[in-house]
């Protein structure tokens, strides 16, 4: 399922450098725009699971619905309000920051505190109702990360924000969200450095025990030799 950004630039003329220093701006704005919909089938035993990769500090909403098969009508329908999901969340060290039985349709928030590959899993109750046996179940879900979570709409009505403070608000928070993800991006590359750092000291330290086996195995022969010479007076 494609995603679509739309960006419109507005600002000083062409030639200016303010208006360039602007467009680069948004560009990177738009470039830095974490979220994704989609949906995907599951049997009633069935277990998805994704990967998210997120920084810290970050907050995570998701909004699934559930769509039931009708072979009846040979399509999708809403599915029954009994028919829950139950949705849990592990951060990169493997422990559950979320574990939650929702309804057919939700919505689940949590916040990341560790840096990394976040691992959403989604899975039905459905052993518990015959209308799913044997059936398959359609989730739709859309996951937004950091600033794009936030609903400025309702932001703007409970301050009482003009639009164009809600504007520079939506701003800042973007800003702040690149460079929540510049950071990150530097952690994986510090991360990526030290393996790759401990991976040459693992391989010259191999070569180097390679080379003393060498060693010792040529000089054990030579003593070998020797010794079957002067054993056969030969030297």
């Amino acid at each position: 399922m494609a995603a679509e950004h739309w960006l419109m630039v507005a600002g000083p003329g062409r030639g200016t450098g303010l208006g360039r220093v602007m467009r680069t701006l948004l560009v990177l704005l738009w470039l830095a725009a974490p979220g994704s919909a989609l949906y995907f089938h599951i049997g009633e035993t069935e277990k998805k699971c994704f990967i998210e990769e997120i920084p810290d500090e970050t907050m995570v909403i998701g909004n699934y619905r559930t769509q039931l098969y009708d072979k009846q009508r040979e399509e999708y329908q809403p599915a029954t309000p009994g028919l829950g999901m139950f949705v849990e969340v592990k951060d990169p060290e493997d422990k559950v920051i979320l574990a939650r039985q929702y309804g057919s349709e939700g919505r689940f928030t949590f916040t990341s505190h560790t840096p990394g590959e976040h691992q959403i899993c989604l899975h039905s109750n459905s052993t518990k109702f015959s209308l799913f046996a044997g059936g398959m179940l359609r989730v739709h879900l859309d996951i937004q990360v950091g600033e794009h979570a936030n609903d400025y709409a309702e932001i703007a009505a409970k301050d009482k924000l003009s639009e164009l403070q809600l504007r520079v608000r939506q701003l800042v928070e973007q800003v702040e969200q690149i460079q929540k993800e510049q950071n990150y991006q530097r952690w994986r590359e510090e991360r990526f450095r030290q393996t790759s750092e401990s991976t040459n000291q693992r391989v010259l330290w191999w070569s180097i025990l390679q080379t003393l086996i060498l060693v010792a195995i040529g000089v054990w022969q030579m003593r070998h030799l020797k010794s079957f010479f002067e054993a056969k007076k030969l030297v």
